[in-house]
């Protein structure tokens, strides 16, 4: 098998052990990923796994706001095997987001990049996948800083997870849960990958200015001189009291960048009226409202997409919590976890997404891997 995944319930005291039996009987790993629910010992998972593995699997993960395994799921632990037979991986810790330092970043990525070049130089294809705290407020400041020391290495990730709670979120490596931290998995692999991303969000012609914010905090006061929530509310037509993450979910704010169109979401609205953003925000920073597209269509088509020619043997992927959030509200979960088993999918819930030098919102971010070319 190409990739291996396993998974077990979060409140089973033999979790660690059911991995990892599930993944020994197969070919020795490059790499485990771990995607642990809120509601289990994320420290004991990764202790009961690395042990069972060993020291020379390493084990990386995060905590999630649901899983993806089968389909959407909650209260699971997934486990992805990449097989060293396919894949060779270096990972890289940053183990304090608050002391962000870009240039032993760089230097670190470019070592490793090289370290798997001169390890697998026969293997043409590479990409990263990051786990970053998402309550950190430092994946923008990360994204661009590993941008420059990963060059054309395509990434994606997603920003560890609490369920609907925000209170702790845990990056996994070298047997260490870890606040504040983030991890770079890098990737060569005889296996052809696609990184992609995709939202099923459209732009309207109703745009707003932020006027005042606190752009450390992630925090948005007034928009178009207004009170944010108020205002928020007036333009999508809702009562500001009942404003809640459906509401946000389903009336996205997006700003244009390089182009393109970038989900800026709202986490919530504070007592005073504030709103809370998953991603930068700053002062004068124009924002459109933007309205969802049949979102089963529209990951239908995606996921279609992405198995022409070829189907891949599986993606791994980051969807964005307020993406099941608006599944939930609109009863359509069950449709998506059709769709999601069918292509094979697997991954977690974020509270963002990071797609090459960008931290976004609402969106699907993953790599597509398919079967390696038939020896010649």
């Amino acid at each position: 098998m190409l990739v291996q995944i396993a998974d077990a319930a979060a409140d089973d005291p033999a979790a660690a052990d059911r991995l990892a039996a599930a993944l020994l009987p197969g070919p020795s790993l490059a790499l485990v990923v771990l995607f642990v629910a809120p509601q289990a010992s994320a420290a004991a998972v990764l202790a009961g796994v690395q042990a069972r593995l060993g020291a020379g699997v390493p084990v990386v993960g995060c905590t999630t706001a649901g899983e993806i395994a089968g389909g959407y799921a909650e209260g699971r632990i997934v486990a992805v095997g990449l097989p060293a037979a396919h894949f060779a991986a270096e990972t890289l810790l940053i183990p304090d987001l608050g002391a962000l330092a870009p240039d032993p970043l760089i230097g670190g990525l470019i070592r490793a990049r090289g370290a798997l070049a001169r390890a697998r130089p026969e293997w043409d294809h590479e990409f990263a996948f990051l786990m970053v705290d998402g309550l950190s407020a430092k994946e923008d400041a990360l994204t661009a800083a590993l941008a420059a020391g990963l060059g054309p290495v395509p990434l994606f990730g997603g920003s560890a997870a609490d369920g609907t709670r925000f209170r702790e979120t845990l990056v996994l490596h070298g047997g260490r849960a870890l606040r504040h931290a983030a991890v770079v998995a890098l990737l060569r692999t005889d296996c052809p990958v696609r990184v992609f991303k995709t939202d099923h969000l459209h732009p309207t012609a109703t745009r707003m200015v932020v006027t005042e914010a606190d752009p450390a905090r992630r925090i948005v006061r007034r928009i178009n001189a207004e009170p944010a929530a108020l205002e928020y509310a007036r333009l999508v037509g809702k009562d500001p009291a009942q404003l809640s993450p459906f509401t946000f979910a389903a009336h996205p704010v997006v700003v244009r960048i390089g182009g393109r169109h970038h989900v800026r979401a709202i986490r919530q609205v504070e007592p005073n009226g504030d709103l809370v953003f998953y991603s930068a925000i700053d002062e004068g920073l124009v924002l459109t409202l933007a309205e969802p597209a049949d979102m089963v269509a529209h990951l239908s088509a995606e996921l279609s997409a992405l198995a022409a020619p070829v189907p891949p043997a599986a993606i791994l992927a980051c969807d964005c919590v307020l993406r099941r959030m608006e599944a939930q509200e609109k009863q359509i979960s069950g449709r998506l976890s059709d769709l999601l088993r069918a292509h094979n999918v697997v991954g977690f819930s974020t509270y963002g997404e990071q797609f090459n030098a960008m931290h976004v919102n609402q969106t699907l971010t993953g790599v597509a891997i398919y079967p390696p070319p038939a020896p010649a």
